[in-house]
């Protein structure tokens, strides 16, 4: 196509339908989906001021905030391959370092970390757009989606759509395992050894398997 990105690393398994890149991609992100942080603390404990359904309610609102996080990755990283094959290189190392520094940062982190804020029950609706407002101006997940979404692209393809389904996936997967968290709150919650056991295990192999991903990404070679 004579854009500079035909030997992209991204190929395909005779054995299997899908790109090794989406596979490696699938297994990251439900491993990072899993991971106790910020979000799964903020539906856990909108449940318990407000109950079930404020829970769910701040879990659907934080999902359609993390798609415009994805929407606006998708049209930015667009630009950027549209004016230069250099620049998106460029973006795809500095993110793949970047997820070496999550990861690092995963592997450090301390387990009160994982702790729940106190919060006031407002009802549903009013949960479901805060979730939003949360998620959406949570900087950190805007960075998260240009360091990870890039890494997993074939830039020879349609970007925008190819960013979108990845971005799309990550979404519902975090969703998907909010809403596991509202129903288990109670041992979420639950200050024993064993819940401090299970969020040191679920974080450390997080941190490692982003590290691991990171150095893989930034090393693999583009045949």
């Amino acid at each position: 196509m004579g854009n500079g990105f035909e030997n992209e690393w991204s190929v395909h398994d005779p054995t299997t339908a899908l790109p090794v890149s989406f596979l490696a991609f699938l297994a990251a992100a439900i491993v990072l989906a899993m991971t106790p942080g910020p979000g799964i603390a903020y539906v856990v404990a909108r449940t318990v001021a407000g109950g079930r359904a404020e829970g769910l309610a701040s879990c659907f609102g934080t999902g359609i905030g993390g798609m415009l996080h994805v929407l606006a990755a998708a049209l930015g990283l667009s630009l950027i391959v549209a004016q230069s094959a250099t620049a998106f290189s460029l973006v795809k190392y500095v993110g793949a370092a970047y997820l070496v520094y999550l990861g690092i940062r995963l592997l450090l982190r301390k387990d009160h970390a994982f702790d729940a804020s106190p919060v006031v029950a407002q009802g549903g609706r009013r949960a479901f757009v805060e979730g939003i407002f949360v998620e959406a101006l949570n900087v950190k997940t805007a960075l998260f989606f240009l360091a990870f979404l890039p890494q997993f692209v074939d830039p020879a393809r349609p970007l925008v759509a190819q960013l979108v389904l990845l971005g799309s996936t990550c979404v519902v997967l975090n969703t998907l395992v909010d809403v596991v968290a509202v129903f288990a709150s109670d041992r979420l919650l639950s200050s024993g050894a064993a819940r401090a056991a299970r969020a040191r295990l679920l974080t450390r192999s997080s941190g490692a398997t982003m590290v691991g991903l990171g150095v893989y990404l930034a090393l693999a070679r583009r045949e």
